[in-house]
């Protein structure tokens, strides 16, 4: 979760050293959680491990989850990798996550306004990068402009990530559904803290993302879907995953959009905004095709309090994006730790945040302690 401010959460580890954990087919259930060891599993189900790993930093101030794509300059791979800190993208790059250096802020031929989280970027069959971010608005329609109600835009470059176009917001909570009142110490409503991924085919993308509403059955992680065709103009073109339907966007009078409510992955059993101290829900998806197990891998934070205190970091697999059903239910990984759990690829020109294969490292908050390595 980030702040305009710059504020940022840092937990102390409980995790194990190795961890082993499995899944089981979900519709909506709850989570389940195992505190070490293995579970009987059958031989079709994913693993995930983490093994101890040496540390490596990603070398700037981080509140978000860091994308990273792969360039070709002079003939050699290059990896470019995006970290976010108080509402601003900084580009570092390298020849591998071990050699990254820092080059600075983006440049925006047009900016959104206020904070800017890059979240997701994904490289089209042209060369253009797009970008989806976590966008922050002060609460001023609730009187408090020390909180937040976010959304969620896309930009799109064209020198590789080093100048953004904003495409507009993309995705919005419905309206009058802030909760004003809230004693949560970031939001009052609104969606975003997000991941993107296109489909195999490239036909259309899909972006997870957190929805903070007032009503508590809808919090949690939630889907939408954009035709890849209108990536130029995506505004109003997101369908969202609501029931069992994908509901699309209605314009409103005045020409702006209204977006419906997703329906959960995961319905959390403590809501934020209750006014009760502690809280049950999961946010912040990172996804990944996995191409050893022939399946998607989404990593989640499991909120614990209304300051976003972190009760775990849990994996969820589906051979499919475009059924949100077929996520098997979350199982944690890790006890306690740290925001954005995230992957990143070791294959050279390949592995990346959005695509690794039986092992990878795994960050939180821009450090990796560790790899993780999947099983099936």
């Amino acid at each position: 979760m980030k702040c305009s401010n710059g504020w940022s959460l840092t937990l102390s580890s409980l995790a194990a050293a190795a961890l082993v954990i499995a899944t089981t087919h979900a519709g909506v259930p709850a989570a389940r959680t195992l505190r070490g060891g293995v579970e009987a599993q059958s031989s079709r189900t994913p693993t995930a491990r983490l093994i101890l790993a040496p540390r490596i930093d990603l070398p700037t101030p981080i509140d978000s989850s860091n994308p990273a794509v792969w360039s070709l300059v002079g003939g050699t791979h290059q990896l470019v990798v995006f970290s976010s800190w108080g509402g601003i993208p900084i580009r570092t790059s390298g020849a591998a996550l071990e050699r990254l250096r820092v080059e600075g802020p983006v440049g925006f031929v047009s900016h959104p306004g206020h904070g800017v989280w890059m979240e997701a970027i994904v490289p089209d069959a042209g060369g253009r990068w797009y970008g989806f971010y976590h966008h922050e608005r002060p609460a001023d329609l609730c009187g408090r402009p020390d909180r937040q109600l976010p959304r969620i835009g896309a930009l799109r470059s064209s020198d590789n990530g080093r100048s953004w176009e904003d495409l507009g917001i993309i995705l919005d909570a419905p309206p009058g559904s802030e909760a004003c009142d809230s004693a949560n110490r970031f939001v009052l409503g609104g969606v975003g803290d997000l991941t993107a991924a296109l489909d195999a085919g490239g036909k259309d993308l899909y972006l997870y993302y957190s929805q903070y509403v007032r009503d508590g059955a809808s919090q949690g992680v939630v889907v939408a879907r954009l035709a890849w065709a209108n990536r130029d103009a995506p505004a109003g073109k997101a369908a969202i995953w609501n029931g069992g339907a994908w509901l699309p966007a209605m314009r409103a009078a005045d020409g702006s959009w209204s977006y419906p409510p997703g329906t959960p992955l995961v319905r959390g059993d403590q809501p934020f905004h209750d006014r009760s101290a502690d809280n049950d829900v999961f946010w912040g998806p990172s996804i990944h095709w996995n191409t050893y197990l022939d399946q998607y891998v989404m990593l989640l934070n499991r909120a614990e309090n209304d300051q976003f205190g972190q009760e775990g970091i849990y994996v969820s697999f589906s051979p499919t994006l475009a059924e949100p059903s077929r996520w098997s239910v979350p199982v944690k990984i890790y006890e306690g730790g740290d925001w954005y759990p995230q992957v990143i690829g070791e294959e050279t020109g390949v592995g990346t945040d959005r695509i690794t294969g039986k092992r990878a490292r795994f960050f939180m908050l821009g450090r990796s302690d560790y790899f993780i390595q999947f099983g099936r």
